[in-house]
């Protein structure tokens, strides 16, 4: 009887064996961590469908902020609740909005810590819609000097990164110019630019109070059967001054992931989104699944297709984990 001269299993036969032939590692620095923050002060309303997650005052956004950076969590990543909407989303490029105001508490407190600021009019428009309406069509052109104001007040007020999920064409161009314009021409822009339109934005939508009140966002986020305008909307951001790039969600779109990185070569963040964090939540709670497992698993495939940054809902549970894992 013949036996094998390779034997895969010898890689993998303890836990040191398997550390030393991984191939992919992830660590908390890798790890970009959504936060909600609104008006008041102790302020944390819990949010239904992200389990551990809170819409955060200001003073209880930098508590957060200091514990994800003691444990070593790569940056965070705010989206503002505003005290009032509009037809324009005013508060979204107010100066003294609610973003701006996080941004120069968390600076202060943590300025070690990398500061993102997501700029989208979603939040802060009475129709939940990414730009300003021309009846009930968004009006791409119009909705540009509003993002680029964004942009630069949340620049002024600390932000390390500057993120646009709008998805209007041509954002990032004038973004860039309104940066270098304000006098922050070292301030990176992190595009969305493959941002898809999912159904895996749910508790987000709970969370930012962003759901559009009437039709959906086909008509400038991309469908989901598109791999090529993936790429085409990529090249384009880059083009427009874009320093790095984002594939939005990310576990339907690993493939896309995976492309992006291998075409443009260039630094590529990953949206682990706020319904991917709630499937596997809502496993864990009814025990069909062992959730710190899944999570990593998660994690690691999204690291594997090619991302350098991931955002995600678990950054604070799994932060600690990862020191285990990937020592």
């Amino acid at each position: 009887m013949t036996f094998p001269k390779t034997r895969m299993r010898r890689l993998r036969a303890t836990p040191a064996l398997r550390a030393l032939a991984r191939e992919t590692t992830l660590g908390p620095s890798d790890l970009v961590a959504p936060l909600f923050v609104c008006h008041g002060e102790r302020v944390r309303n819990p949010i239904g469908s992200l389990p551990g997650h809170h819409q955060l005052s200001v003073d209880e956004a930098v508590r957060e902020a200091e514990s994800l950076a003691d444990a070593g969590v790569g940056g965070i990543i705010l989206f503002g609740i505003p005290a009032s909407k509009d037809s324009e989303g005013r508060e979204a490029y107010d100066e003294n909005g609610i973003v701006p105001r996080a941004l120069r508490a968390l600076k202060k407190a943590r300025p070690e810590l990398l500061l993102w600021a997501d700029v989208c009019l979603c939040e802060y428009t009475d129709h939940g819609h990414c730009g300003v309406l021309n009846g009930d069509h968004v009006d791409n052109d119009r909705t540009l000097p509003l993002l680029a104001r964004a942009s630069t007040a949340y620049a002024a007020a600390g932000a390390d990164l500057i993120a646009p999920s709008d998805m209007m064409d041509g954002r990032v161009g004038a973004i860039r110019r309104a940066l270098d314009q304000s006098g922050f021409p070292d301030t990176p822009i992190v595009s969305y630019a493959a941002k898809y339109a999912s159904a895996f934005y749910g508790p987000f939508r709970e969370a930012a109070g962003s759901a559009p009140r009437f039709g959906d966002r086909r008509a400038y986020q991309m469908d989901p059967a598109n791999a090529e305008e993936a790429l085409r909307e990529v090249a384009l951001d880059l083009e427009e001054g874009a320093d790095m790039v984002m594939v939005k969600p990310a576990l339907p779109y690993l493939d896309i992931i995976r492309r992006v990185k291998d075409r443009f070569g260039v630094p590529v963040a990953a949206y682990n989104v706020s319904g991917e964090f709630a499937m596997i939540q809502a496993a864990a709670q009814n025990g069909w699944i062992d959730g710190e497992r899944a999570a990593l698993e998660t994690l690691t495939s999204i690291r594997r297709a090619g991302a350098d940054v991931i955002l995600t809902y678990f950054a604070r549970e799994i932060a600690p984990v990862l020191g285990r894992v990937f020592a």
